[in-house]
């Protein structure tokens, strides 16, 4: 089981953080259910080591 402090949680407590999600669960699902703020990073499993290191770059470029 895995428990994932909220998006704005985090944010709120670590402004300067830069956040990365993964899951099984679609990005809309996991927004839907509240976890996620829109726009925040996510990454649909299964995926490849390749879309990883894309998204961690976008993630670590982005201001």
């Amino acid at each position: 089981m895995l428990v994932v402090d909220d998006d704005e949680g985090i944010r709120m407590r670590h402004p300067a953080v830069k956040v990365l999600y993964m899951s099984g669960y679609t990005d809309n699902a996991i927004i839907h259910r509240g976890v996620l703020m829109e726009g925040t990073a996510f990454l649909r499993k299964p995926y490849t080591v390749e879309a990883l290191a894309r998204k961690v770059k976008e993630v670590l470029d982005a201001r």
